[in-house]
């Protein structure tokens, strides 16, 4: 039996028929569910994703066939798979990756690379230059991972970068992009409050009342 086949009896046989449609509730129906919490879907292959570690090369055949499953815990197993070998990705990975990103995307799924890419960002210049491609793309999720992929940087975070990111998507209607506009200059606020207030006093006419309401959370 092979490694995807392997999951998915193990998926079959803790499925919870109830959780699965209160999961599809809360994705607005657009997704199915096995029903299977996640620390009970990650203990079920815990132990697998040990050995592919040390196999030390992400297995994208694999990854495929689970990104192709119909239920939304194998695109959550992509998710994990990925975070285990994230010391074995490079910026190479980030366009292979492209087809998991503009593909079944909601929240759940781009919120996740825009981690996943991050991280490949702070070992490798040449996303700056990506992500700032990718905030002007014409799918907006692909906008939404280009704004908030620095997320939880800090004092690594490139504000010139992010200034140019936002700016690009400022003017949006689209409330993905809006709350992460919001997000981004949040979660920077902690860090450096002067450079969010400056960007707010120069930008904030052209910010949408939700951008300007998370991103102004914790400042005084």
């Amino acid at each position: 039996m092979d490694k995807y086949e392997k999951i998915k009896g193990l998926f079959e046989a803790a499925a919870d028929p109830a959780a699965a449609a209160a999961m599809s509730d809360y994705m607005r129906g657009k997704f199915i569910f096995y029903g299977i919490a996640a620390p009970k879907r990650r203990a079920l292959y815990r132990d697998f994703l040990k050995a592919e570690k040390k196999n030390g090369a992400v297995d994208y055949a694999f990854l495929d066939r689970c990104w192709a499953d119909e239920h939304r815990e194998f695109q959550y197993v992509v998710f994990d798979y990925l975070t285990a070998l994230e010391n074995f990705l490079t910026y190479d990975d980030i366009f292979v990756m492209g087809k998991y990103v503009r593909t079944k995307q909601w929240w759940d799924t781009i919120d996740f690379f825009d981690e996943i890419i991050g991280g490949i960002g702070l070992r490798d210049g040449r996303v700056n230059g990506l992500m700032l491609d990718w905030s002007l793309d014409g799918d907006f999720w692909v906008r939404r991972i280009a704004i908030d992929h620095q997320l939880g940087r800090k004092e690594k975070t490139d504000a010139a970068l992010l200034e140019k990111i936002i700016v690009n998507n400022l003017g949006s209607n689209e409330f993905f992009v809006n709350k992460a506009i919001g997000w981004a200059l949040r979660d920077y606020s902690k860090t450096n409050p002067a450079w969010v207030k400056d960007f707010l006093s120069r930008h904030g006419g052209e910010m949408s009342k939700l951008s300007l309401r998370e991103a102004g959370k914790y400042i005084r």
